[in-house]
This record gives structure tokens, sequence and C-alpha cells, in this order.
């Protein structure tokens, strides 16, 4: 098996891969060693399913990972040995902004930058139509899917989504009656206009720039199918992966 890595240290664990299996660019799958950070990075750069493998548990949650290094000489003797599934984890979220495209694993994000940001909030689907009467004014808001359900979306306190068929935008310090999260079924289209002041607007992170008063940008699911390779050994339910999460953080 010919496999891409992607790390963002030279982490001695590395060395016992490349032991087993051919390293190459373009694999058939992707091995991501690292933290949360790393899995994204990896899902960014490669199309082909990804094998996240957290490294230190105290170091990232490891939210996208059922497996650590411990759990490495089963993964390898499981991908010798085709012992696992690839599975459809989520749709990447298409950002488009002044006739660019771009691609988000986790979310797109709208940020205030010197004083609040308001904004309008539409959904798109056969006929464009505004979702509030009123425009919102706050901090931003955040757009992810199921994925990028459980990174920042969740810290803002938007829901977890256990479904790749909705996405879900979610209001960041918001002024007014509006500030639920909303829930829209994956053919939507949001688009959000800027109707006063300024933001940062990014996807993972990733800096797009800045949007006006006057700027429009919408957000999609793509066709673009995230894929994640589940060992048959273990696969961790969301409960699961929350109790191990919780866990860890209790012990620091």
């Amino acid at each position: 098996m010919k496999v891409s890595i992607v790390s963002k240290r030279n982490y001695p664990e590395i060395a016992s891969i490349k032991k087993h299996f051919e390293v190459v660019k373009k694999g058939e799958i992707c091995i991501a060693v690292g933290g949360d950070g790393t899995f994204v990075h990896a899902a960014m750069k490669y199309d082909v399913p990804i094998l996240p493998i957290r490294v230190n548990e105290n170091m990232s949650s490891g939210f996208y990972s059922d497996l650590s290094t411990k759990d490495l000489p089963r993964i390898i003797e499981g991908l010798k040995e085709h012992e696992y599934d690839v599975v459809e984890a989520a749709c990447k979220l298409k950002l488009s902004f002044k006739g660019r495209e771009y691609f988000a694993v986790n979310e797109v994000s709208l940020n205030h930058i010197k004083q609040e940001v308001s904004f309008r909030v539409f959904e798109k689907n056969k006929v464009r139509r505004k979702i509030f009467p009123f425009v919102i004014g706050g901090d931003g808001l955040v757009v992810a899917g199921e994925i990028g359900s459980t990174a920042y979306n969740r810290s803002a306190m938007g829901p977890i989504l256990l479904s790749n068929k909705v996405m879900c935008v979610t209001f960041l310090n918001t002024d007014g009656p509006y500030r639920n999260s909303l829930v829209v079924d994956s053919g939507s289209v949001i688009e959000i206009e800027i109707a006063k002041y300024s933001g940062a607007l990014r996807y993972d992170g990733i800096d797009v720039g800045v949007v006006e008063e006057g700027d429009a940008f919408s957000i999609s699911t793509s066709a673009k199918m995230l894929r994640l390779v589940k060992m048959r050994f273990k696969k961790e339910t969301l409960g699961e992966k929350m109790e191990r999460i919780m866990r860890r953080r209790m012990e620091r």
C-alpha cells in the first residue's frame, strides 16, 4: 500500500509507518499524525481518505481520531490486511466570495474587527429570501457542517450535528431577539450581506479578506466529500469521544 503522511513534527512513530508502507506524495490514503489541526490540514490538502492518529492526548482533544499512537501496531496490521472501512464523513463547505471559491473542512467564520459587524442573513434555494426581518449586529457568525460542528461552532455554543445532510449558522454575541443557531438543509445556500461596518472572513482559520458594507458571501455544501479511514478494531461513537475528551481534561 502506498500512503501519504501529514504531520507538523517528525514524531518517532512516523518511522514505524515508513518501515511498513511506501510513502509517496499521492497515496491511496493519507495518514495524519498529530492533533486535530493536523487532521484539518490533511483534509484540506488531500482528497483521498484520511486516517487521523493522535500523538499525545494531552496535546489535543483528538476529536477527529478514534486512535492514538498506542494503537499503531494494530493499525499497521489492519492496513496490511485491509481490515478497515472508508466512510463518507461530511461534505466540505463551499465559500463563494467575489467570484472565488474556497473549501472548508471545519467552518466558515465572520468576525468583527474593531467594532461589531452588522449583517443580513438570506437563504437561497429556488428563491432568495430573508430569514430574519432585521439586521443582526454582533461579533459575527460561524457556519459549520457535521464535522465542523464539534469545533469552533461547539465552542460558540452551537449545536452538534449528527447528519451530513444539514449545516448550521451560529451567531457570535449578537444583539436583538435572534440569537439561536439556524439549522438548514444541505441543499440550501446561506448568503450573508454586510449591512454596516466590516469583518474578517475566514475558512478553517485561514484569512480570505475583509468584508465591507455592501459585500456579500455565500456558503453551501459542496460535492467534495471528506472521507475517513475507520479501522474495524476500534470505532468510537460520539458519546465515547466526548467521554474520553472530558476525562482527559479533568486529569490535567
